[in-house]
């Protein structure tokens, strides 16, 4: 047999253990017990929901691709395509700085744990971090004061997403297929995780920051679970939905993460169980999933979606329970803040909405 041959034979064994892992996985997922009747969760009554808008931020004069919390459940970040992230006062909505991006094309911004930093990126390929004014007021301080920044120069494709470890670290993905742990002051990689075939499109650490690993989601409808700190391949791949994974959010104890994907399904993936727990879609909702978030407490999941409208669903019996309908164009970015007691949704209509 050539070497043309044995490599023929070799890729072709290769495609046929993918295919043997889809269906036995896919047999799993058939055969598995919805989550509502899992032990005593059947007994558990479906979530009621009650919220409505407090707040509106408006000052930007693009769509917003973007929005992060700040740890203080006080501030947040957009990032918009007018060229300018904005610090917010999301209490009072003032405005508390506005920076001039050197591209406007940004689909991703981040606040740093301490909230002394802001991160933020796109189709420049780059990681821009910025280091945010004395908040009581030193030198140059002030809504137009600049801001000392780095510039990340690692991915060969657009920033998708990027989140802080701490104020020395971050991790980013991109469009190169890659996600990378990278050392702000250095600029050094110091991890390349390059397991996923498609553009990754969303990463997500725990919300308690003391674990090392983190989650991605890709074009290649597969997410991935990492350990930033071990230089290896993943540790676990989940597969389920049927298109692009857009976002993905761990549950408040860092044990399973939500998903949302063009599709139209949001699911749920439980680490412990290494398996799809639950999937929440409705039969009149055709339309892609921009963003999800999950409540504090891990009862509700909040989604945003193309058809303008952001949903709330019941974790538990994959029920839709509510609806934030206000925006006038695409639900691109939402979160929830780390206190737990509002929900903030972005629009292509240049608008913050701050529920609770």
């Amino acid at each position: 047999m050539s070497l043309q041959e044995k490599i023929q034979q070799c890729n072709q064994d290769i495609e046929d253990l993918k295919n043997e892992i889809q269906g036995i996985a896919q047999e799993a997922d058939e055969n598995a017990q919805p989550l509502p009747q899992v032990g005593n969760a059947k007994k558990i009554g479906v979530a009621q929901f009650s919220s409505k808008v407090r707040k509106q931020l408006k000052g930007h004069f693009g769509k917003i691709y973007a929005m992060h919390w700040g740890s203080d459940s006080r501030h947040l970040v957009s990032a918009s395509q007018d060229g300018k992230l904005l610090i917010w006062n999301g209490m009072t909505t003032n405005k508390i700085q506005a920076i001039p991006l050197r591209s406007s094309w940004v689909m991703t911004c981040a606040y740093s744990p301490s909230g002394s930093l802001v991160a933020c990126g796109g189709l420049d390929n780059l990681c821009t971090v910025y280091q945010l004014p004395d908040k009581k007021g030193g030198a140059g301080a002030g809504y137009d004061a600049k801001c000392k920044s780095w510039e990340l120069a690692q991915h060969e494709g657009y920033l998708s997403c990027c989140r802080f470890v701490d104020d020395t670290h971050i991790i980013t993905s991109s469009g190169d297929s890659t996600c990378i742990y990278c050392d702000i002051n250095s600029n050094v990689p110091l991890s390349i995780f390059s397991d996923h075939t498609g553009d990754v499109m969303s990463v997500a650490l725990p919300s308690e920051g003391k674990s090392s690993y983190f989650v991605s989601g890709s074009c290649d409808a597969t997410c991935k679970l990492w350990d930033y700190k071990v230089k290896k391949s993943c540790v676990m791949t989940f597969r389920g939905h049927e298109s692009d994974i857009n976002s993905v959010s761990f549950f408040p104890d860092g044990q399973a993460f939500a998903t949302g994907s063009d599709d139209s399904s949001c699911r749920l993936f439980d680490l412990r169980t290494y398996r799809q727990a639950n999937v929440y879609k409705h039969e009149k909702i055709l339309c892609g999933i921009t963003s999800v978030a999950v409540s504090k407490g891990g009862r509700y999941l909040f989604s945003g979606y193309d058809d303008y409208n952001g949903y709330v669903w019941d974790t538990v019996h994959g029920s839709k329970i509510g609806d934030m309908a206000l925006h006038q164009n695409r639900v691109s970015c939402l979160g929830v803040s780390p206190d737990g007691q509002a929900v903030c949704l972005g629009s292509w209509d240049a608008v913050l909405s701050i529920w609770a």
